[in-house]
């Protein structure tokens, strides 16, 4: 991903807050990511390469990615015969904007740093570690404490959606998704919705990052020819944002 893909999806980002929300909200939102502006538009979705979106401005992507794959299968769900009801538009867009926002660390302190290791790089395709100097906290848990924070208000709705957007992948979840009985079902299918939104955008997003690999492993004169000035964009982009390799 070059600069101008990373300012223009920067910028798509910032639209969605500016036309989805308003009022006080809309405020402390803007205040918020604006906080977050030179660390989130160049952060990654994840440390490890086969996992989706690890390399400089995977955050933000997958954060459109998941807000337009909501916005698609609640009209899906909606046709096949669902009943969404209970939550509003808003309150999709809200979940699925700030679902993973606790990834991008503290008010300080960055949650992933770049892996040291050329070997775990090269081996385990492991391009980030976790900041050990960030106090532990699941991601759900610190996306929920940085929107209270900095005083931006969600609802009960946006805030099961994010505390269970992992589904069956976090065992804390399963007496909301196994419950025992009728009543302790969910009441709303949005943290469902949510939870598929960013499954089908991280699957996607690992299918295009695996296609990639598979293009660069392929015997071609002309590829490797145009993949090896590519390599060589991203390294210098990637110099440009963290430095030289040490």
């Amino acid at each position: 991903m070059d600069e101008n893909k990373i300012v223009a999806n920067w910028e798509n980002l910032m639209s969605v807050i500016d036309t989805e929300f308003s009022g006080e909200r809309k405020e402390s939102l803007i205040k918020m990511y604006t906080h977050f502006e030179n660390r989130m538009s160049i952060m990654p979705a994840s440390g490890f390469e086969h996992f989706h979106n690890a390399f400089p401005g995977g955050y933000v992507e997958h954060v459109l990615n998941v807000i337009e794959c909501a916005q698609n299968l609640y009209d899906l769900w909606n046709r096949m015969g669902s009943k969404c009801s209970g939550y509003t538009r808003e309150e999709l867009i809200f979940s699925a904007l700030n679902h993973d926002l606790g990834k991008v660390g503290d008010e300080n302190i960055d949650m992933y740093i770049h892996n040291p290791s050329d070997w775990h790089r090269k081996n385990q395709g492991k391009i980030y570690n976790n900041n050990p100097e960030l106090s532990f906290m699941s991601v759900p848990d610190r996306s929920l404490f940085l929107l209270q924070h900095f005083n931006v208000k969600y609802t009960l709705n946006e805030s099961m959606a994010i505390q269970l957007h992992d589904g069956l992948y976090d065992d804390a979840n399963k007496p909301y998704f196994k419950a025992a009985r009728s009543e302790s079902r969910l009441k709303t299918n949005l943290p469902i919705m949510l939870h598929h939104a960013d499954h089908m955008a991280s699957q996607i997003e690992f299918e295009n990052w695996n296609n990639s690999s598979s293009i660069k492993s392929t015997p071609n004169k002309n590829k490797k020819k145009v993949l090896s000035t590519a390599n060589s964009d991203a390294q210098d982009l990637f110099k440009g944002l963290f430095g030289d390799n040490k």
